[in-house]
Order: structure tokens, then C-alpha cells, then sequence
């Protein structure tokens, strides 16, 4: 057939075409020509390396082709003669001519470039030019092609041939003015261009030549026609974006850098989602989940599957095809596809140890099974999952993970890293130097920087890559809103307690493992010394100079890494850096007693040497600086401004004390026989620091949790779990605890001296007061629990003291309720220890209180023991008698019973559950 073709001439082509008795017919000829063709071209019978013989056929073809093309201009391109099939094929066939591997002569070599050049030309400047003079010919039938032609006309201008795209391109602007003057915008050529350009761009083509090319000609073009020049001008934004995007994705898919492909992934990710490309959108979520299962970030692959999961509703519609999961072929509803991808989350979760959040999605799942679907079955699986994820929790150590800072200066950086700031969160014991070793490892010539200042633009704008430098960073705590109801009791009891001690309380609430994830904002402290040096005390002249990140989102997410959005340096004094220095002395002894009481099988090493090195004095040199530099009436009388920190200070001084004191109640029980005399020495030294701190400063005391439940394992009500955490953000309270030897005391029972603790006193009821009577038994603290309710007047009234709160027995026992001289209208703020940014919250911690709202001038109010815990499921009813009015109810009947004792002994009312 080749042979044949190549011997005929024009009017061997017109006396054929005149051999044809209809329009129909000839119709099928060149239809069945231009198929036959097209499928001669993508199966080309020779061998790929016999170029003579394809250049050849091409060069047959191509004569063929064009000839077919003049007659089709004759007979088929009026309005009543048009056949849209026929010119369809046509420009297929012509696109495949043109984009068929053995034309694309840049992929020669230059020799076989040169030589096929001079024997045959560039046929691909011949049928390109040919398409575009077909599609101008059309007229007002272009219309029909689009978007059906935008894929195909995008394939063929991006043909790296400076000449082609130039005459094609216009072809683009052709259509979207076609398509406005049709229907007033050209979102369909909009949609259809970026559909395409991604495949394409992925698949190898496009270039940084072409994005600026396609950018010069569209908006040339579009000054001639003014109406539809702002809406180009942003497709042209769009699609330049996109280019870029797509370019830096193409350049990293084989790099071995996983990291960076996840970069650009996400890039992409998001402007899907802003531009709402729904079915991309999703492509690119599920090629980010599978980079993260390959370096097995499972809390990362969790969250981004999850995306998905916010496309779905919990209903029985069946899901349109762009919200399909990949390689799911059978119709599925939303709800069964959710359901499905819950369950994968969940398990991702459960290898990444985010047990909270697979918590959160099991509790969803359960409503589902429980109110929608009645399946009690998979409500009693999911039930039990649930109860494994709390036992984990509970149980298997989750090490905290580091944060780093890195920056990328230069103009030698990849586009996506380019002179920006990243926080990268760590691996599990994944300490700098590794991390630091691994990103050298994919920049060994980026130069490191030795400070952590921005640099300038000339550092910004230079070849090459620059700078690198990798530095440690503390997170800043993440306060969630599920814990904002540890501080409901407070605000009920006293509402003009204000949002900042509600905070206050919320904060030292929350568990360990909200301070170090859901964060968001990062810190970076460098010392710099300020004035004159004291050789001996350092502390006095040591300034902290602070640079903070905020990140674009919260880490742990769909990255182990975010952008810096924002950065601002502030200064802290060296006294405010004595404050955050003892609170995370603090924070660090409970947190190692949080460990300590949930794990006996830990060494006692660790223990050892963190309390030895604050007791000991040949090695502490911690708080005796402070007061050295600070506790001096020089410092006072020159920063008048510093009292309330002053105060701040020695209360978290005075704290220290019974943390100490509760970590070598657990160091003496676990100490082998040859550290007994360590032990022994630590125990002697901490008598003698205990006697000076409490002289100084005040005694502070806190329950004894020794006493547990037999058979159950230590919880968290029971254990330090909960104590901490005194957080970086209490600085900036006014609140502090006062001391037992002030005026003021707060209203929880004082302890009376050692020496009068031998038996507890049994209250007695006076004579006609509606109190119940309290027997006190020390066997009750194993069986009852705490509560958080407010009783009603008739429920105070009948209360059998067989929901006795377990926290006011162990008051109870230990005389706690016999104190007196108690003042009688002292404020709720002042009496309430836990409303001290320096006190840890200790959950079912019972308070006493003196004074409430509402309450008369000179009267006494009965003490309410409280607790503050999150309110179980079933405690639903009981929410409803927390309202105000009965509250002041309560109160009142309190305050009755009160005044009708005349002098006697006031005993604690117990809570009616």
C-alpha cells in the first residue's frame, strides 16, 4: 500500500476520489483511511530501528493525508455538508502523526539528526501547520470540538519545537474565545487544558520554555480582545502555576529522596483542592498515602487517607466516580466506602501510636452501629478496640518527639524549598545528628550556617546552594478543646472566675500527650549576656534572645514537615528565664513519676540521677543562683515591676519540694541494697533542703496516692499522670499559691501538726442539723469513687454517705477536716491553690470552699468537696442539676445548717452523687 501511494499523483488521487457514487460513501473511505492510518502509525511494522523505511511511510502518508485534507475543505466543511465525525478523525490522525516517536528528532543523536533533517525536513512543522489552517477553516463549527480537541491540540504544543507551538498555541486562545462568545466564560476548555496538562507534564513532556511561551502568546493575543482579557489573564495564572507545580513534581520522581516527592505531592495536593479538582484532588492523596506507607510514616498515611474520608457522608447515596477510592471497581455508598477507610485509618493509627485519634474515629463508628445501622455486633468489636487503644495508652511508653528547624538559602535549592523554613518533626530517638546526617546526605554541597539569624539577600540570591542548618526547637503547648470541660466546675462554682484561670486549670489538666502533638507554634532560645558579668552567678546577666515559628498546619498531619508562615524574635529576662527553668524542672521530675508509678519494670537509674542532682548540694547550684541574683533587696528595690514574678518564683521553689519528696517515696521501695546508701545519703540531704525551702518559702503538700484500688491496674486518677504539667504559658499568670504561713490561707483543710495524727476524729452532728451524719472508715476509700456533681437541697439532705468521695475519706482519715479560724469571707481566687499557674492540677484533688456567691456578710459556708474529672456517659442526668439556681439552692440549705450550730465544729458536707 505504501508503494502504491507513493506512486500516484494528483490526478491519480482526483480521478479515485471521482470513482466514489455518493457523499456516504466516500465518507466511509476517508474514515476508514484515516483509522487505518492512525493504527499503521501507533504499530508501525518495522523495526524501530529501520529509519529509511519509516521515514518513507511517513512521507507517503503525509502527502495522503493532506491530499484527503483538500478534498474534505471541498465537500464536507459547509454547514449542511459538515460531517463532524469525519474531521474528528482527521485531527486524531494528524496528532498522532506528529507525536509518533519516530519524528520527535530531538532524542537523536546529532548526526541522525542532521541527516534525517536534510533528506526529509521536519515533517512535524508540515501537518502542524496543516492543523492549524483545518481548525481556522472550521468556523462557527469549532464549537463541536470542544473540550474534545483541547487534549490532543495540548499534546501536539507541547512538542519541543520552537516554531510549531508558536504557530499552535493561538489555538488555545481561538477556543476559549470561541466557547465565551458561546455560553460567557470557557470553563470547560478550562477544566478539560488542566485535566490534561497534568497527565501529559507526568508523562514527559512540557518544559519552563513552554509555560513562558504559553503565557507571552495567550495574553498577546487577548489585548486585542478586552472583554475576555481578565478572565485569560487568570487561566494564564492558573495554568502557570499549575506548570511549575507539575515540573517540580516531574523532576523529583526519580530522585531517591522520598521526602521531596511528598513535598510536591502535597503542592499539587493543595491546588487541587483550591481550585476544587475533585477527582486529582483525590489521585494525589492516595500517591501520598503510598510514599508514607513505603517509609512507614502510618500517623502520616492516617491523615492524609482521612482527606478522603471528609469527601464521604454518612448516608446510603452511591459515590460519583471522582470520589472513588483507587482500585475500588464495584459501586460502593458513601457509607460503605467511609466505613472501609475508617477502618484502614484506625489502623494506621494504631501502628503510628496515635491511639487518641483512632479513638476519636472509633467513637464515630460506634454512633454509627449503635444509632444508624443497628449492628450491635460490630458495635461490640469496635467497643472492644476501643477499650485495647485506652489500655495502650495507659501502658506502652510513647517517647516525645523532637522538633527541628531547617532552613534552605539559596537559588541552588529545589524551587519548593527555595529560600523557605521548614520544622521537621523527629523520629522516634531520632536524635539531631542523624537527622542532621540525613539531610547532608541529599545537599552534600549546601554550606552550613552557623547561627540560626535569617540571612540576607545576598545569601538568598546566590548560585548554588548555600546554607542548611538543622537546630533543636521546643513545641509549644496545644491546649484541645476536649479538655475544656476539666475546667467547667471551677467556672460553675465561682462564675467571675475569669477565661484566663479557666485556661489555667484546662492547661494543667491536659495528658503528656498533648504536649507534643497538635502543635503548631515553635520556639528557639539562644542565651546572650546583657550588662556586667558576675563570674559567680551567671544567671543574673543571662538573657534569652527567642525566635518563634508558626507553621502553616499542625504537626503531626499529612507531612512530617510544614513551611514557617511566620517568625517574630522576642527577649526574656533572666528572671523569666529562672521561672520557665524551674517549671521545667518541675514538669520533668513528675513526668518521670508519671513513669515510674505506671511502669515498676523501669531502672531505677534515670530516677537516681535526676533527684540526686537537685537534692545534693555539692551538685545542685539550681534555685541557691536564684536566690543569690534575684532574692537580694538590691533586686527588689531596682525592679520594683518584678514583685509578682518574684513571687512566681519561690512558689515553684516551694513546689519543687513535694515532687521531690513523692520521687524518693518510689526511689526508697525500689533502691537494691547497694545503692541503700546513695539512697540514704539523697534522703539526708533532702530533710536538710526541705527545712530551708519551707522556712523560706512556705510548705506546700499534696495527697498521698499511695492507697490503690486492689486488682486494678494504676490509673491515670490515681497515679501523677495527670498532675503536670506546668506549662511554659504560666508565666504570664498573676496567680500564685500562697504559702500555709501567710494570712490569707486558702480553704483546704489544713493538716495539724505530725504529732496529733494518730487517729482521725469522728464527726458529730449538733442537734437538729439536717447534716448526715459522717462516719469516717478508711475501708471505704477501695470502694468508692469521686465525683463531680452538685448536689440539690433534698438529695444533701438524705445523702447515706454511701457515695463518700473517695479524695474527702483520705481527707477524712488524715484529720484534714479539722482546722479552724478559718476567714470568713475570703475570696474563692485566693483560697483555691489550684488556681496557681505553679501548682499542678491533681484530678479528683479535693477543694474546700469557703465563700461563694450569694452568701451573707459574716456566715460560714459548710466545705463542698469536689473533684475535677471529665463527667462519664453515665453522668448525662446528673449534668442537669449543675444549673446555677439549684446550685445557690444547695448553698443556701448549707449555709442554714451552718448558722444553726452556734460555735460547734464545722464537719464537710460529702457530695450527693
Amino acid at each position: 500500500m505504501t508503494a502504491i501511494l507513493h506512486q500516484m499523483g494528483d490526478q491519480h488521487y482526483s480521478f479515485y476520489i471521482e470513482t466514489f457514487q455518493s457523499s456516504s460513501e466516500l465518507v466511509d473511505f476517508l474514515m476508514e483511511t484515516f483509522i487505518m492510518f492512525k493504527d499503521l502509525i501507533g504499530k508501525n511494522v518495522y523495526p524501530s530501528d529501520w529509519m529509511a523505511m519509516s521515514m518513507v511511510q511517513n512521507r507517503v502518508f503525509l502527502r495522503a493525508i493532506n491530499k484527503f485534507a483538500e478534498i474534505m475543505n471541498q465537500k464536507f466543511l459547509e454547514h449542511t455538508n459538515f460531517e463532524f465525525q469525519l474531521w474528528n478523525n482527521y485531527f486524531h490522525l494528524a496528532v498522532a502523526f506528529i507525536t509518533q516517536d519516530s519524528l520527535q528528532l530531538e532524542q537523536f543523536s546529532h548526526a541522525k539528526y542532521n541527516k534525517i533533517l536534510n533528506k526529509y525536513g521536519d515533517m512535524r512543522r508540515l501537518i502542524g501547520f496543516s492543523i492549524r489552517d483545518m481548525w481556522y477553516k472550521l468556523g462557527q463549527n469549532k464549537i463541536c470540538f470542544i473540550p474534545g480537541m483541547v487534549g490532543p491540540i495540548l499534546e501536539m504544543t507541547l512538542i519541543p519545537e520552537a516554531e510549531l507551538r508558536k504557530a499552535t498555541i493561538p489555538i488555545f486562545f481561538d477556543m476559549m474565545l470561541c466557547e465565551y462568545q458561546k455560553s460567557g466564560d470557557f470553563k470547560k476548555f478550562e477544566n478539560e487544558i488542566i485535566l490534561k496538562l497534568d497527565h501529559e507534564v507526568e508523562g514527559g513532556r512540557g518544559d519552563e520554555q513552554y509555560m513562558q511561551l504559553l503565557e507571552s502568546i495567550l495574553m498577546e493575543c487577548a489585548t486585542e480582545h478586552l472583554t475576555i482579557a481578565k478572565s485569560v489573564a487568570n487561566f494564564v495564572s492558573l495554568v502557570k502555576g499549575l506548570l511549575e507545580k507539575l515540573l517540580d513534581y516531574r523532576g523529583v520522581m526519580t530522585d531517591e529522596s522520598k521526602d521531596n516527592r511528598m513535598s510536591c505531592t502535597v503542592n499539587l495536593l493543595n491546588f487541587y483542592k483550591d481550585n476544587n479538582r475533585e477527582e486529582m484532588y483525590i489521585r494525589y492523596l492516595y500517591k501520598l498515602r503510598d510514599l508514607h506507607l513505603d517509609c512507614d510514616n502510618y500517623t502520616e498515611a492516617a491523615y492524609t487517607l482521612l482527606l478522603h474520608t471528609w469527601l464521604l457522608k454518612w448516608s446510603d447515596e452511591q459515590c460519583a466516580s471522582q470520589v472513588m477510592q483507587t482500585g475500588q471497581q464495584h459501586p460502593q455508598t458513601h457509607r460503605q466506602l467511609k466505613e472501609t477507610l475508617y477502618e484502614i485509618i484506625i489502623g494506621y493509627f494504631d501502628k503510628g501510636k496515635m491511639w487518641e485519634e483512632a479513638i476519636s474515629l472509633c467513637k464515630e463508628l460506634a454512633e454509627q452501629y449503635e444509632m444508624e445501622i443497628f449492628d450491635y455486633e460490630l458495635l461490640s468489636q469496635n467497643l472492644v478496640q476501643q477499650a485495647k487503644f485506652y489500655e495502650n495508652i495507659m501502658k506502652i511508653l510513647r517517647p516525645k518527639p523532637d522538633y527541628f528547624a531547617v532552613g534552605y538559602y539559596g537559588q541552588g535549592f529545589p524551587t519548593f524549598l527555595r529560600n523557605k523554613v521548614f520544622i521537621y518533626r523527629g523520629k522516634e530517638y531520632e536524635r539531631r545528628e542523624d537527622f542532621q546526617m540525613q539531610l547532608m546526605s541529599q545537599f552534600p554541597n549546601a554550606e552550613k550556617m552557623n547561627t540560626t539569624s535569617a540571612p540576607g539577600d545576598e545569601v538568598k540570591n546566590a548560585p548554588g546552594q548555600s546554607s542548611l542548618f538543622p537546630f533543636l526547637l521546643g513545641g509549644e503547648t496545644h491546649n484541645p478543646p476536649q479538655l475544656a470541660s476539666w475546667a467547667l466546675p471551677l467556672k460553675r462554682l465561682k462564675p467571675e472566675v475569669s477565661d484566663r484561670n479557666e485556661d489555667v486549670v484546662r492547661l494543667k489538666a491536659e495528658p503528656h500527650f498533648y504536649k507534643s502533638n497538635y502543635v503548631q507554634r515553635f520556639h528557639y532560645s539562644r542565651p546572650v549576656r546583657r550588662g556586667t558579668v558576675d563570674p559567680e552567678n551567671e544567671f543574673a546577666s543571662m538573657w534569652i534572645e527567642r525566635t518563634s515559628f508558626v507553621t502553616a498546619y499542625k504537626l503531626p498531619g499529612i507531612l512530617r514537615w510544614f513551611e514557617v508562615v511566620h517568625m517574630s524574635q522576642t527577649t526574656i529576662s533572666p528572671l523569666e528565664n529562672a521561672i520557665e527553668t524551674m517549671s521545667t524542672a518541675n514538669e520533668k521530675i513528675l513526668m518521670m513519676i508519671n513513669q515510674y508509678q505506671s511502669d515498676e519494670s523501669l531502672p531505677i537509674n534515670p530516677l537516681s540521677m535526676l533527684l540526686n542532682g537537685i537534692v545534693d548540694p555539692a551538685v545542685m547550684g539550681g534555685f541557691a543562683k536564684y536566690e543569690k541574683a534575684f532574692f537580694t533587696e538590691d533586686y527588689t528595690r531596682d525592679h520594683p515591676e518584678d514583685l509578682d514574678k518574684l513571687t512566681r518564683l519561690k512558689d515553684l521553689i516551694a513546689w519543687q519540694i513535694p515532687f521531690l519528696g513523692a520521687g524518693i517515696k518510689i526511689h526508697e521501695k525500689r533502691v537494691s541494697e547497694n545503692l541503700r546508701p546513695f539512697h540514704d545519703r539523697m534522703e539526708e540531704c533532702f530533710k536538710n533542703l526541705k527545712v530551708k525551702v519551707e522556712k523560706e518559702y512556705g510548705v506546700r503538700e499534696m495527697p498521698d496516692f499511695e492507697d490503690r484500688r486492689v486488682g486494678r491496674p494504676r490509673s491515670m486518677l490515681r497515679s501523677y499522670r495527670q498532675m503536670s504539667i506546668i506549662s511554659m504559658a504560666s508565666m504570664n499568670s498573676d496567680c500564685s499559691t500562697p504559702s500555709k504561713t501567710t494570712s490569707e490561707s486558702f480553704d483546704l483543710e489544713l493538716p495539724p501538726p505530725r504529732a496529733q495524727k494518730a487517729e482521725p476524729v469522728e464527726p458529730i452532728s449538733p442537734p437538729g442539723s439536717t447534716l448526715p451524719e459522717v462516719k469516717l472508715r478508711r475501708s471505704k476509700k477501695r470502694a468508692k469513687r469521686s465525683s463531680v456533681v452538685f448536689a440539690d437541697e433534698k438529695a444533701a439532705a438524705e445523702s447515706d454517705l454511701k457515695r463518700l468521695s473517695r479524695k474527702h475519706e483520705f481527707m477524712s482519715d488524715t484529720n484534714l477536716s479539722e482546722h479552724a479560724a478559718v476567714p470568713p469571707r475570703a475570696s474563692v481566687l485566693s483560697q483555691m491553690s489550684f488556681a496557681s499557674q505553679s501548682m499542678p492540677i491533681i484530678p479528683a484533688f479535693t477543694l474546700s470552699v469557703a465563700a461563694v456567691p450569694g452568701t451573707e456578710d459574716g456566715s460560714r459556708s459548710p466545705r463542698l468537696s469536689q473533684t475535677f474529672l471529665p463527667f462519664s456517659e453515665g453522668d448525662k442526668h446528673d449534668k442537669k442539676t449543675l444549673k446555677r439556681k439549684k446550685v445557690n439552692q444547695f448553698f443556701k440549705t448549707m449555709l442554714a445548717s451552718k448558722s444553726s450550730e452556734d460555735g460547734k465544729q464545722t464537719h464537710d458536707l460529702p457530695p450527693d452523687l
